[in-house]
């Protein structure tokens, strides 16, 4: 329990302090604003997101059948009263059934006096009757555009997601208990912890989700003993050292996404599948990407594939002499896998044994809720503030991240923190979530244009790239793709119709959970599940309709496929700086530790 959870009701000298406190950062933020206000010339509202537009269309439709919009209220009516007939039955001691329940897994509603408390249970079912029927009304609504009922549907539910009564002080019993508990001092600490969120992003609201001062890279998190080998202007090279007395004789690389940062594979000993895989007997090298600043804003997409799997599959050579290695691509570091493999494939280049995609999209034709976001219009105005800067503000996709999940990614800590008063959680998970990097313009505009508006990837010579038209349908290397059933930012059905592309062998895995979470699943956790088939028909449903379920983890089904892709073949153990490249500095290295509050490293020679 923590102090703040065990204090008792708040003394006058701690209100004092705490009053004190608030009013100074108040004043300072509210200074700050006003300043901001006067420098801004443009104050025009816009509708970057075209949201406002969609909701016209939708009310414009609602209105032309007056009929329709009648009968879902009358329905919400009868539920209503459904739900009063249910409370006076409560009230008068008689058992009645719930005429409305929070979905499984929600936790929002987990205190207990929102089921066992009369009050609270009907304003719980209230809202969640409401919460049913707004949605329905606003999705099934016909003749809307796609496009407008994608951005109806995501922004109704992030309207419906932020009215929930677990989110107001008054009507959640949990802080309204622990007000009572502290004559009021938890929302005193709440009040400090929203102006420290404030002024921590520097006028914007930039929730905590953990103690940041918890984790420090290289001691409680991105532990795995390792050394910097390599290093260019976007990537250093680490090589992990072997566990092993023999290796398998083709290394592994790893390219993680250079939207977040590559430790989410080696969080903790417990969960890192770095670690795990060194313990395999693999001879594990990771590519870390710098967090870039606008002296990086031309860097393109041609630039990461140069700079990244090529340089490092240059590099890995020289480290251990073999010519063929095993990769693996994490989410977007899969994308840059499929377009490497691409232009190999073109040039006859076989440095690459084996190709493991996770979460990783190479047809955009499913992009999820994502694709929210992205349109003409709204690439237009995220490349005019790219451009600006010279990137992509790493805040900005971590919140679009985050409201993928708003519940659990926002809303928990709003009541955490603001309404409950408690300091964040330590968490690793969280800690890297919050570790936000940048996107070089050049790049991101690459990438948003012809993979996501144009999907031109999956498409024989619709990309170019090192002046090659590639075409990832006459990639031969035998590929294991791992999808994820719940995966929000890689729906599991457009991973597998870019799996389908590939002329190869394909082992096609699906696992349980989600983007996260699903991919960090040690085996030793036993949780979860994974689905396998043999076959690999054109239709997804089809090939889950007769894929067999296996409980706990896919990381042993991986081991195996790469165990008979490998040939078992061993050799001694490699040790980092053994070989043609000499050590530069320890894991993790000083790119991934750059977090965006401090001062950017200097662009590092090649090393070469």
């Amino acid at each position: 329990m923590s102090k703040q959870q065990s204090e008792p009701a708040a003394t006058g000298a701690d209100s004092a302090r705490i009053f004190a406190e608030v009013a100074e950062r108040s004043s300072r933020i509210m200074a700050d604003f006003l300043k901001r206000q006067t420098e801004t010339q443009n104050t025009a509202v816009s509708d970057e997101f075209g949201i406002g537009q969609a909701f016209m269309d939708l009310s414009a439709l609602m209105l032309s059948k007056p009929q329709q919009l009648a009968e879902a209220q009358m329905n919400m009516f009868w539920d209503y009263t459904r739900l009063w007939q249910s409370s006076v039955m409560q009230m008068m001691g008689q058992k009645a059934e719930p005429v409305a329940v929070p979905r499984k897994g929600d936790n929002r509603f987990r205190h207990e006096d929102w089921e066992n408390h009369f009050l609270f249970d009907y304003v719980k079912q209230s809202y969640l009757i409401a919460a049913r029927h707004i949605h329905e009304a606003a999705s099934n609504v016909e003749h809307l555009p796609v496009d407008a009922r994608k951005k109806v549907d995501f922004f109704t539910r992030q309207y419906i997601d932020a009215l929930s009564p677990s989110n107001f002080a008054l009507t959640n019993p949990e802080v309204v208990r622990e007000t009572m508990a502290s004559g009021g001092q938890n929302l005193l600490r709440g009040l400090n912890n929203l102006l420290g969120d404030i002024e921590r992003g520097d006028g914007q609201l930039q929730i905590s989700m953990t103690d940041p001062k918890a984790f420090k890279m290289g001691e409680n998190i991105a532990t795995t003993p390792g050394q910097v080998v390599y290093q260019n202007e976007l990537m250093q090279l680490i090589q992990y050292q072997p566990s092993t007395k023999k290796v398998y004789k083709q290394p592994l690389l790893i390219i993680p996404p250079w939207i977040n940062k590559y430790y989410i594979l080696d969080l903790r000993e417990s969960n890192s599948f770095i670690k795990w895989a060194v313990d395999q007997g693999h001879t594990v090298f990771v590519v870390s990407w710098v967090n870039p600043g606008k002296e990086y804003a031309g860097k393109s997409f041609e630039d990461y594939l140069h700079q990244g799997p090529n340089d490092a599959l240059d590099a890995i050579e020289k480290a251990t002499g073999e010519k063929q290695v095993n990769v693996i691509g994490y989410c977007l570091g899969g994308t840059l896998l499929g377009a490497a493999l691409g232009v190999m494939a073109a040039k006859k280049d076989k440095r690459v044994a084996s190709a493991t995609f996770f979460v990783s999209l190479l047809d955009f034709s499913i992009p999820g809720e994502l694709g929210v976001f992205i349109d003409e219009k709204q690439v237009e105005n995220l490349e005019r503030r790219m451009n600006e800067r010279g990137y992509l503000e790493g805040s900005e996709m971590a919140g679009t991240f985050n409201m993928l999940r708003s519940n659990d990614l926002i809303w928990s800590f709003v009541v955490n923190n603001y309404l409950m008063g408690k300091d964040p959680f330590p968490f690793d998970l969280l800690y890297w979530n919050s570790d936000s990097t940048r996107m070089p313009a050049t790049m991101h505009s690459f990438y948003l244009r012809n993979m996501y508006l144009g999907n031109k990837l999956k498409d024989p010579g619709g990309i170019t790239l090192d002046n090659v038209p590639i075409d990832i349908s006459k990639i031969k290397v035998p590929a294991y793709f791992i999808s994820t059933a719940e995966d929000h930012i890689a729906p599991w059905k457009s991973v597998y119709k870019g799996a389908r592309v590939l002329s190869g062998e394909v082992r096609f895995v699906l696992g349980g959970s989600g983007h996260i979470a699903g991919i960090v699943n040690p085996p030793a956790a036993n949780k979860y599940c994974y689905w396998t088939n043999p076959e690999f028909p054109q239709d997804s449903d089809e090939w889950l309709g007769t894929a067999t379920r296996h409980e706990g983890s896919w990381w042993g089904d991986w081991q195996a496929w790469m165990e008979k892709n490998n040939g078992g073949a061993k050799v001694a153990a490699r040790v980092p700086g053994d070989g043609k490249l000499k050590v530069i500095e320890d894991a993790p290295g000083k790119y991934v530790s750059l977090r965006l509050s401090a001062e950017k490293p200097k662009k590092a020679r090649s090393a070469k």
